[in-house]
């Protein structure tokens, strides 16, 4: 069965358009899901970021402890065999949580590291359908900072089978942003 993760990152709860897209997305693949709000997570700080450059073995049970969370998100990753990943846009770029999501994942020697020849990323190639909601911002125009952004990271950390699916100018004709979105999901393959 397939294993999917489901990232919901938007503050507009059940108003949300990429929640609710994510949704659409997520019964059409079928499999079994797991869905992280990734407005409950908390930022990273000084504190999490010394436990993550502290070598394992090395590690106080506090550093162990401000890492539990982000073990639990990498692992939840890496289990994954496709991830739906809600991305509304704010003020042309991803929204805090996603940020902080990705902040999270982006650990050196869990899910990437670096070589000779810069990074490697040590996920696994893994399916990522962003499920992608904006007032106007159309996907791939020179506002657009969230998908290079998205494709970026997840690059970083091995993932580059990106699909993007998505609800454009919400704010300027939503039934037809709407409709439109629903098109590229009724084609996506399961």
């Amino acid at each position: 069965m397939t294993k999917i993760l489901r990232i919901d990152t938007s503050i507009k709860g059940p108003y949300s358009v990429s929640k609710k897209l994510a949704e659409k997305i997520t019964a059409k693949i079928g499999g079994d899901v797991t869905v992280r709000d990734a407005t409950a997570l908390p930022v990273i700080d000084g504190a999490w970021i010394a436990a993550a450059y502290t070598p394992a073995a090395d590690r106080t049970p506090e550093q162990k402890a401000a890492l539990a969370l982000s073990d639990e998100l990498i692992a939840e990753l890496k289990a994954a065999d496709v991830v739906v990943l809600g991305s509304g846009v704010y003020n042309f770029g991803v929204t805090g949580p996603l940020k902080t999501w990705i902040d999270q994942i982006c650990r050196v020697g869990e899910t990437f590291k670096y070589g000779e020849n810069g990074p490697v990323g040590l996920v696994g190639n893994k399916r990522v359908i962003v499920a992608y909601a904006s007032g106007g911002v159309p996907v791939g125009s020179a506002y657009d900072l969230a998908t290079p952004y998205i494709r970026q990271v997840l690059g970083f950390v091995g993932i580059t089978d990106i699909t993007v699916v998505a609800a454009q100018g919400v704010n300027v004709d939503e039934a037809a942003a709407l409709a439109n979105a629903d098109a590229q999901i009724a084609a996506l393959a399961a």
